[in-house]
């Protein structure tokens, strides 16, 4: 089989990069060793970026459409009892949106099929072999391949990539389970993740509601032991934290699904080796705090798809495909450094200065400048990247052919030039990868008369920056 871009791993990461490519009009293949797709719940929310990238791409109505009602309580950082405020970043998308990854890979995978694109499940990879010319992955050869195979990744072990950093120093468990009694102590609403940590008779756990009478369970020992990630999870461990943390009152029901994981952190040097790039897990892990793993991962994928395809398209500029690395290294490093010091500020074993230092980070979020700080690192409002401006805010606008938004101009996949002054611009030859639209707004742009804007919608050019259009055009579409 022949195809363009090799994409091996069918998680978020790697089937928002396949929508991507596609998009472009780019031939991909998806890979992926599991026959059937998990039901696991895992992940349970978007960040308020992430919300805004599947809007730029016209998914989430859609992807929310049949969902539970939206959450309407802010993240948390430390799962401190503070809610973090979004509204000064102006997003659409002020809280978390509540959303298993299940349904975002259920999601993403039927929107791959139905273009017709190939989604090859029970397709372990055993062997990787690139050259000048490409890359081969069994009797599969493509141009490109982007490893998106998680923390555990057969592409990275294959190629003899290092991923430095800590080992885990704890084990914890994640289940999906109903109950067939509870007790007073256990959650019956959604709200602020503040409310759902408890601790007791040497355990900690986290449990709260997800649809219907489905509940997520996380919990461990304080001491951190546990049996490695391939030991499966028996019902009666989690009996045994459900009477011990709840009451013998509340007793387990069914138990849907559950996993292993460890608070290890590492990422690659370098996301790319050859012809080969890492993208989500497969580059960056940490613990799972603040809801961080599958924004990384879809962002990753917006940031890497069309600068893949504008280098197969063959009109990529030099450097292009390698900002991808310079871009969301540094991203997913930050992500890494506040994930620890979570870990420590949330340490369930708390002693006395454990205790000062939530005292005090709770004050401190209380302020509205400092919450803003951190409200913006941990929804993903704040990334700006080198050289470009800030993202894309989702304005209110009115074209020629009436009301829009910002987002839905962008629903090509393609950049935006922005005409704000109803003057019209030339894109040059680049009509193929640049919309131009002519519209007028109401909301404050800090004066710009115009905007260009990338297809991962972040600014690359302002009509009040100084520097030609012309310049911006051609260091990011050729």
């Amino acid at each position: 089989m022949r195809t363009e871009v090799i994409v091996v791993g069918a998680g978020p990461t790697g089937l928002m990069l396949a929508h991507e490519l596609t998009l472009a009009g780019v031939p991909v293949v998806v890979l992926e060793k599991q026959r059937t797709r998990s039901t696991q719940s895992r992940a349970g929310a978007l960040q308020p970026r992430t919300a805004e990238v599947l809007d730029l791409r016209g998914l989430l109505d859609p992807l929310l459409a049949d969902a539970p009602s939206h959450n309407t309580s802010g993240g948390h950082f430390a799962m401190l009892p503070v809610e973090l405020d979004c509204r000064p970043w102006r997003t659409r998308h002020p809280h978390p949106v509540t959303l298993p990854q299940a349904r975002l890979e259920a999601f993403l995978e039927q929107r791959l099929v139905d273009r017709g694109v190939p989604v090859l499940r029970g397709h372990e990879v055993s062997a990787v072999e690139q050259d000048e010319h490409g890359v081969s992955v069994g009797e599969i050869r493509g141009s490109h391949l982007v490893a998106c195979d998680g923390a555990h990744s057969t592409v990275r072990t294959l190629l003899g990539v290092p991923f430095p950093g800590r080992p885990g120093s704890m084990s914890a468990v994640v289940a999906d389970l109903t109950l067939a009694s509870r007790s007073e102590a256990v959650p019956t609403a959604r709200g602020h993740f503040s409310e759902y940590p408890r601790s007791a008779d040497g355990f900690f756990s986290i449990l709260h509601p997800l649809d219907g009478d489905l509940y997520r369970l996380i919990f461990g020992k304080l001491s951190g032991d546990g049996p490695g990630r391939q030991v499966p999870v028996a019902a009666d461990e989690v009996r045994e934290v459900l009477h011990a943390v709840y009451g013998p009152e509340t007793e387990l029901g069914e138990l849907r699904a559950a996993s292993r994981f460890s608070d290890a952190v590492r990422q690659v040097e370098r996301y790319r080796k050859g012809r080969v790039f890492f993208a989500g897990d497969a580059a960056h892990i940490h613990a799972p705090i603040g809801g961080q793993g599958v924004n990384l991962g879809v962002q990753d994928a917006v940031n890497l798809g069309w600068k893949l395809a504008a280098a197969i398209r063959g009109w990529a500029p030099a450097g292009l495909l390698d900002s991808y690395h310079d871009e969301r290294h540094p991203v997913a490093a930050r992500v890494l450094r506040h994930t620890r010091a979570q870990a420590v500020i949330m340490n369930p074993a708390r002693d006395e200065e454990v205790n000062e230092v939530r005292d005090l980070m709770t004050h401190l979020l209380r302020l509205p400048d400092t919450n803003r700080h951190v409200s913006g690192m941990m929804s993903g409002l704040d990334i700006q990247y080198p050289g470009l401006g800030p993202r894309m805010i989702d304005l209110d606008l009115t074209t020629e052919d009436g009301p829009t938004r910002a987002s839905r101009l962008m629903h090509s996949g393609r950049g935006l030039l922005l005409s704000l002054d109803g003057r019209q611009r030339s894109v040059g030859a680049r009509s193929d990868r640049v919309d131009h639209v002519t519209a007028k707004t109401d909301e404050d742009v800090e004066g710009a008369e115009a905007l260009l804007i990338r297809p991962d919608g972040y600014v690359a050019w302002s009509g009040s920056d100084g520097t030609p259009l012309e310049t911006a055009l051609a260091r990011w579409f050729g």
